[in-house]
């Protein structure tokens, strides 16, 4: 028997008209491109979206069309999610720190109808142009007066909106109707498109606003320094307007002294973004003596948070919620709020909890198998590859019968590839990537355990640890680190560091300092580039005997 309820579909132009009427007096404050800074209420925000919304018909997007964005952190970005999704099109977010050739294939895989770019992109475009799509319609992000010089034919943003009405009837569409896309930045392979539905964007920020509690309140300014070309900066713009938070978006300066000064002026509450943003955040923060006004809470994802970092932000009294997720999980996972019987232990067994990467979601199911297959405990202590399933993970890839078909088991569950524990209390520990594990004499040491301990070192700003080849062991650990000052510790010296937390043959051989370490497109360490820099590199023992 069913129940006799209404069924109302779950959609995001239902978020925008929500925040346009329950929350009048919050909205969005934007560093731009011109150089000033914008703000507007939700309500004003509706109504350029309505008009976006009729411009984008009158262009003839239509249901299923494809319109990308190549775009920072702005109010017209925020009005593009809403506008695109909300008449059934498709909003492709696109990672301007991808490759030329990443870019062109992710466009033409795609095919992109028009593509948004902001101003700074233009130079981007230009050197591409020429392989994508011929009846491709670009529109620059700005108004006449800003408008660029162009190799291409362009149209102008302000001018798409120019006439059309304040107000929308949104269409009342099929709930599983698509309205995001994101390409992983294709570290092996091509890039694979992530297809999100407007079910999937809603639920995500449902679950979002349920576990991660303590970041939400309304009338506490939030800001996404996680792009919005990636992976819907974490949920943010469609979780703000529903709970009342006015978003404060960086635009493109993203350095330490920017993000202090636009986060004390706007009093922002919640931060959200990568380690390495922290890193510079932090450094400013111990440069001016103190916090900006009104931060209370840090969400950090994309790659392991250190100890020290952590620990750094906790003594100032900002509340840390380590995070972690996936492109094929829209993308949050896990969050870091500890339990309430936890905010009473000790300040060194909180950050114990907050050094891993949190408890699942609402809606998100976790688990760990074996090599053959085999469920294991969420005991703490076995170890496996993670697979996770919910509402708002993917069922397969964007046009990429081959990838979807790899990429789940016969359950349905979807392989992260992430190895991982999971302990009684549901915190989940990421030991490494698969493909970054090292393995020594048949042991397996974690890349990520390293990394994080070894940061901790006052002359090591940024490390990466990875396996070279050793004809006994097989593999051995090694660090790549880029030095924090003049100071250049050996291997040795470190030892005395880690040999709190490591057994002797668990800990790197040799330190390889760089002036930078080489990152994804995504703001993480590129292990791969990584790897093919030290193709000639030989291990300590390999120089001895030679």
């Amino acid at each position: 028997m069913e129940g006799m309820m209404m069924h109302r579909p779950l959609l995001v132009s239902n978020i925008l008209e929500y925040g346009m009427n329950a929350h009048r007096k919050a909205g969005i404050t934007s560093v731009r491109t011109e150089g000033d800074i914008h703000s507007y209420t939700y309500p004003e925000a509706g109504a350029r979206i309505a008009q976006l919304a009729h411009g984008l018909r009158r262009r003839g997007v239509q249901i299923g069309d494809r319109v990308a964005t190549l775009a920072w952190n702005g109010y017209r970005h925020f009005e593009l999610y809403y506008a695109v999704g909300g008449i059934g099109a498709i909003c492709h977010t696109i990672n301007p720190r991808l490759s030329a050739e990443q870019l062109i294939y992710i466009v033409n895989h795609a095919e992109d109808k028009l593509l948004f770019l902001d101003t700074t992109f233009v130079p981007v475009i230009a050197a591409v142009a020429e392989h994508l799509p011929d009846d491709l319609t670009f529109v620059i992000m700005t108004d006449r007066a800003h408008m660029p010089d162009t190799p291409f034919d362009a149209l102008c943003y302000e001018e798409l909106l120019e006439g059309e009405e304040e107000a929308i009837a949104w269409p009342e569409l099929d709930e599983n109707t698509a309205c995001g896309l994101c390409y992983t930045s294709g570290t092996t392979g091509h890039p694979k498109g992530a297809l999100y539905s407007n079910r999937s964007s809603v639920l995500h920020a449902l679950t979002l606003v349920v576990s991660q509690k303590r970041s939400f309140e309304e009338g506490k300014p939030i800001l996404p320094v996680v792009p919005l070309f990636h992976v819907n900066a974490w949920g943010l713009p469609y979780v703000a307007p529903m709970i009342g938070a006015s978003l404060v978006m960086p635009g493109p300066a993203l350095d330490g002294p920017s993000l202090f000064k636009l986060m004390d002026q706007e009093k922002v509450y919640s931060a959200w973004g990568v380690p390495t943003v922290w890193m510079g955040l932090l450094g400013e923060i111990k440069a001016q003596g103190r916090i900006p006004e009104g931060f209370g809470d840090v969400v950090i994802g994309g790659s392991a948070a250190p100890r020290s970092m952590i620990e750094a932000f906790e003594t100032r009294g900002v509340a840390v919620g380590h995070a972690w997720g996936m492109t094929e999980m829209s993308p949050i996972g896990t969050h870091g709020c500890l339990p309430a019987w936890m905010e009473e232990l000790p300040f060194e067994e909180r950050i114990d909890a907050k050094t891993k990467q949190g408890r699942r979601c609402y809606g998100v199911d976790l688990k760990i198998v074996d090599e053959d297959g085999k469920v294991l405990p969420q005991d703490g202590e076995a170890v496996g590859e993670l697979y996770v399933r919910g509402n708002a993970v993917v069922a397969g890839y964007f046009r990429n019968p081959e990838a979807s078909a790899d990429s789940h088991d016969a359950d349905g569950w979807f392989a992260t590839g992430d190895v991982a524990s999971v302990d009684p209390d549901g915190f989940l520990s990421i030991q490494d990537r698969a493909k970054d594990l090292i393995k020594s004499g048949g042991e397996w040491i974690s890349s990520i355990d390293l990394e994080n301990a070894a940061t901790a070192h006052p002359a090591i700003a940024q490390c990466a640890a990875i396996g070279v080849p050793h004809p006994r062991w097989d593999e051995r650990p090694v660090l790549v680190a880029v030095a924090a000052g003049e100071d250049r510790p050996t291997a040795e010296d470190l030892h005395e560091l880690l040999s709190e937390h490591f057994a002797k043959w668990q800990m790197p051989d040799d330190i390889i300092w760089l002036d930078s370490l080489p990152m994804t497109a995504t703001g993480k360490v590129s292990k791969l580039t990584l790897r093919k820099t030290l193709g000639d590199y030989q291990h300590p023992d390999l120089r001895v005997s030679a």
